[in-house]
């Protein structure tokens, strides 16, 4: 027990050890809630202090869903529409990647969007495309798919790698080669592009994936619905419970702490690019908050 411990301790020192520090919003920015969104799901920080937002609209309608930005100034404006139910969000360079439903969509400067990958390019048709995670180089998107993520028990989940040149999909990881692959959700990697870290909805426990050998390590439990993760300029790594509105962070002595509760749904979280501010987004609520990080 005390060998795994160490172990654990060391896989959570290198993984925040690889935190990049980069400018973006300011840590003493006024925006604390920002209101008036429609199933928020995912947030993404540009290094300029842009906020995107996806925006689901209502559940199972196409052509409702959007992406809304939030800018340095705290006012929100319309980015991008027309989609079906959008959720992870994913900067790589000038473009934005969005998990729309059963397809990966790019989006560009201004607002328009093509299909990169549609439910055909997948292996296996996809059933909850869920967050997004791009590689450290650009080369690679990784997509979560939740497959039964309703079903506790989860039979379908799966993680892809998209190549961004192409849109070619591969299978990561899915159930059927790990039973422990259930209702996979938040992404996060580290800048070797080795390490994929990961959180399951179904069971509430977030993993390590060793990319090079497809070997999953336990990291933390205790999540409920594993929704969103972040890691801070602290060096923590902050895990979102949708099912319980609350917000718990990880830190390198292995710890887990409450962080923050009282949200209706805290979906899938993110930083603004220098790492010291939190915001989650609250489905239900329809807000965005602003948690700044100590």
């Amino acid at each position: 027990m005390r060998e795994e411990r160490v172990m654990r301790k060391a896989v959570i020192g290198s993984l925040v050890g690889s935190l990049l520090m980069m400018s973006g919003l300011a840590s003493g920015h006024e925006v604390q809630v920002v209101k008036g969104f429609k199933n928020p799901e995912s947030v993404v920080a540009d290094k300029a202090g842009n906020i995107y937002v996806s925006e689901i609209g209502e559940f199972g309608k196409d052509g409702d869903g959007q992406v809304s930005v939030i800018g340095p100034d705290g006012k929100r404006k319309l980015f991008a529409q027309g989609m079906d139910d959008p959720k992870g969000l994913a900067l790589v360079g000038d473009d934005l990647y969005v998990a729309d439903k059963d397809r990966i969509l790019r989006v560009g400067k201004d607002g328009k969007w093509t299909v990169l990958a549609d439910k055909t390019a997948f292996p296996a048709v996809p059933q909850f495309l869920n967050d997004l995670e791009p590689d450290f180089a650009g080369k690679y998107l990784y997509v979560s798919d939740s497959g039964d993520i309703f079903n506790q028990g989860g039979t379908t989940g799966a993680i892809y790698r998209v190549i961004l040149e192409t849109g070619k999909v591969d299978t990561v990881i899915n159930h059927q080669q790990d039973a422990r692959i259930k209702a996979p959700n938040g992404l996060w990697m580290d800048d070797t592009g080795e390490t994929l870290i990961y959180v399951d909805y179904a069971s509430g426990l977030l993993y390590k994936l060793d990319l090079l050998n497809r070997h999953l390590i336990e990291l933390a439990s205790g999540f409920g619905g594993g929704d969103g993760i972040a890691l801070g300029a602290n060096k923590k790594l902050y895990i979102s419970d949708y099912n319980s509105g609350k917000v718990f962070s990880l830190s390198i002595e292995d710890e887990v702490k409450l962080e923050m509760e009282g949200f209706q749904s805290a979906a899938d979280i993110g930083v603004t690019r220098d790492g010291k501010i939190l915001l989650i987004p609250d489905m239900k609520a329809g807000t965005v908050t602003w948690r700044h990080l100590h």
